[in-house]
């Protein structure tokens, strides 16, 4: 008998499907949202000392730092590099009230709205000249500020929902729609009756496709980051940071939270390379924002897979989960459509045997068909039939 083949368990993820997904920086007004963008992306949005100084959202792509990537360019020393992006969107300060309107709330809501994960960024720097809107520095309270808004706001849109799913389910005559209001009231069951976000629900297939119809602002990820003064930052002490885990690993266990300052990051900006090296070599430091960036890029669900040759080095931006043949058609729909196979290396065999053919003689270079669920970092030569011709190849 054949052997049976093997079944591959579907990968369901809540939030959009697709590869363009953003990052939103969220906090309440003057934590340094914007100075973080500003560094992160090293663009000039207006950083200013006052609450809505960022009204329109300010969306910019950053290069994902990788050493692996860095590897195979300085091997092939390619004409063309192509690094994997994140896309941060800059939203103006959220308030106490925001999910009634107050400040500017609806509007940056709807900016948030738009993101599928956030960078949850808070104040633990104390300093006269920059006021801060509840008074006194807390970044605790803070975080409950924010995190409140946003369950308000999806209790508000849950509600809208199902006052209507009742009136056609409950009185009317749709049966078809009965699942899904079933789901609904469970995810009002967490929202509400428990007052906890969605992300923490334990949610099947059926019901993530739910999630991801009405996209939940508490569905989305976050990635804590606490903004610190240079002082603090360098000597790795603050009042603040064993409160802030302590309330990270109770309400949000395992989210991630990274210290940063953006004073010490703003001096690192504009440094040459070999002036930036000696900057953190004499302050015994490391830059944050590296850190950030990846786990921005793993808390959307993001991995790639590279191809790599004298013409170019390229990180092609694929979801968790994905196919060979889909990975295939990020580089072109054709190589989709006619997919035959994909001729696989895993990059530490790559890096450790030194070069393909010695890959090849030490058969670690692998063929793989459509069912193989390609991983982060693989390097990929994929083979496909256009239409019916002859096989092509594409490096």
């Amino acid at each position: 008998m054949p052997p049976k083949k093997e079944v591959v368990p579907e990968i369901k993820l809540i939030g959009r499907v697709g590869t363009n997904l953003k990052v939103g920086i969220v906090g309440i007004p003057n934590v340094g949202k914007s100075t973080f963008f500003n560094v992160l992306t090293k663009s000039q949005a207006a950083a200013e000392n006052f609450p809505f100084c960022t009204i329109d959202p300010n969306e910019s792509r950053v290069p994902v730092p990788d050493s692996r990537f860095d590897y195979l360019c300085d091997y092939h020393k390619p004409l063309s590099k192509v690094p994997a992006f994140l896309n941060v969107v800059d939203i103006a300060g959220l308030v106490k009230g925001a999910s009634e309107g107050q400040g500017l709330g609806n509007a940056f809501l709807s900016h948030i709205s738009a993101c599928d994960a956030i960078f949850h960024l808070c104040r633990a720097f104390e300093d006269d000249d920059v006021t801060h809107i509840e008074g006194d520095i807390n970044p605790v309270r803070d975080l409950e500020i924010i995190n409140e808004e946003l369950r308000l706001k999806d209790v508000e849109m849950l509600n809208a929902v199902l006052e209507k799913m009742e009136r056609t389910v409950l009185r009317g005559s749709d049966k078809k729609s009965k699942p899904e209001y079933d789901i609904l009231c469970k995810i009002k069951g967490i929202l509400i009756d428990e007052t906890k976000h969605i992300r923490f629900g334990d949610w099947n297939i059926n019901e993530i496709e739910i999630l991801n119809k009405h996209l939940f602002l508490t569905s989305k990820p976050m990635i804590y980051l606490v903004n610190l003064s240079e002082k603090d930052y360098l000597r790795k002490k603050n009042k603040w940071l064993l409160k802030l885990k302590e309330w990270i690993d109770k309400n949000d266990p395992g989210a991630a939270f990274i210290p940063f300052s953006g004073i010490f990051e703003t001096q690192l900006v504009d440094l040459e390379p070999e002036d930036k090296k000696k900057f953190l070599e004499d302050h015994n430091a490391q830059s944050a924002l590296d850190k950030i960036i990846v786990q921005g890029y793993k808390a959307l669900q993001l991995q790639y897979f590279f191809t790599a040759g004298h013409d170019e080095v390229k990180a092609w931006t694929i979801q968790k989960g994905t196919k060979a043949p889909q990975a295939a058609g990020r580089i072109h729909t054709d190589f989709e459509k006619g997919f035959i196979m994909a001729e696989v290396m895993k990059f530490d065999d790559f890096k450790e045997e030194g070069s393909e053919p010695a890959v090849k003689a030490a058969g670690k270079y692998r063929q793989q068909g459509r069912n193989y669920v390609v991983e982060d970092g693989d390097i990929i030569l994929f083979k496909f039939n256009p239409g019916g011709g002859k096989d092509t190849k594409k490096k």
